[in-house]
């Protein structure tokens, strides 16, 4: 499975998540209406990959209930035993959390950062994000016939 981690920066802080690479074009169009938060940024990519947004703030929702403030004891047990593909939606609260937010899982990682309006491509071995692209809609079983187009404004930077 062509998986992917993807980590966001925001004003709260940072979130890290594991998708189908597929979600990545999806991302990258939401970051042309240049969103401030996670949940602006999860719901610009939902017309065009559905259910990420819900997919994403679920695992969050999980997270913040099983890691108390100070008490991470669930996630980095999640973090120890799970695959990397299969790991958990979680919160950067410390060193480990955040070493392995920067951890490419099979097809790589990318940052979006949306305080400094930047993509980072740390590893992606699927399909480089460029400044203009196209993807099919993923209607939350499969891609559809219906494509999309997106171009990312001139303040948005991609690395490398």
């Amino acid at each position: 499975m062509n998986v992917i981690r993807c980590t966001v920066v925001d004003e709260r802080g940072v979130v890290s998540f594991i998708v189908h690479a597929d979600a990545l074009a999806a991302l990258a169009a939401a970051c042309s209406a240049n969103p401030s938060s996670l949940e602006e940024l999860l719901a610009g990519a939902d017309p065009y990959y559905h259910y990420l947004g819900e997919q994403v703030l679920n695992g969050l929702a999980i997270f913040e209930e099983r890691n108390a403030r100070g008490n991470y004891q669930a996630i980095h047990q999640a973090l120890e035993f799970c695959p990397p593909h299969e790991q958990p939606v979680f919160r950067v609260v410390d060193d480990l959390t955040r070493e392995i937010s920067l951890r490419p899982v099979k097809a790589g990682a990318v940052i979006f950062n949306l305080r400094a309006r930047r993509i980072i491509q740390i590893v992606n071995t699927y399909q480089e994000i460029r400044r203009t692209g196209h993807a099919r809609v993923f209607d939350g079983s499969g891609p559809t016939d219906t494509v999309y187009r997106y171009r990312l404004p001139k303040d948005w930077a991609l690395v490398p």
